[in-house]
């Protein structure tokens, strides 16, 4: 280790958990200036609607777009906030309850989220 923080692991899951961290980074980074660009420079404000989100849905290109990045920022963020708990939080127990509760509360997340893209379905009349 040249600098300051965590030194890479050798291996095991820490190693995937450190490798996912650096990729799901990058592509991220790129989702979401894509994401600003088409919602918020190509489209401005006036146009965003419950009928743009519809005609965005009925592709599958998009929904695909959107759960991709809600997976990684998800599984992202709570791999950040594990890598804390693991880092600052001594006590076993104590431990033990950070880590259940922030697996139940990114199961839900995660499982609400994609439920949400995976079955929108549009109304006639919003």
């Amino acid at each position: 280790m040249n600098g300051t923080g965590r030194p890479r692991p050798e291996s095991g899951f820490e190693l995937y958990a450190w490798l996912f961290m650096r990729v799901s980074g990058v592509v991220l980074l790129v989702m979401a200036l894509a994401h600003l660009a088409i919602m918020h420079v190509v489209n401005n404000v006036e146009v965003i609607d419950y009928q743009f989100v519809v005609r965005r849905y009925l592709t599958p290109f998009w929904r695909t777009y959107d759960l991709v990045m809600l997976w990684l920022a998800l599984i992202h963020g709570l791999n950040g906030v594990r890598t804390l708990v693991e880092d600052y939080v001594g006590a076993p127990g104590w431990r033990v309850a950070a880590l259940a509760s922030l697996y139940v509360i990114g199961f839900v997340f995660l499982a609400l989220g994609s439920l949400v893209i995976l079955t929108f379905r549009p109304v006639a009349n919003p």
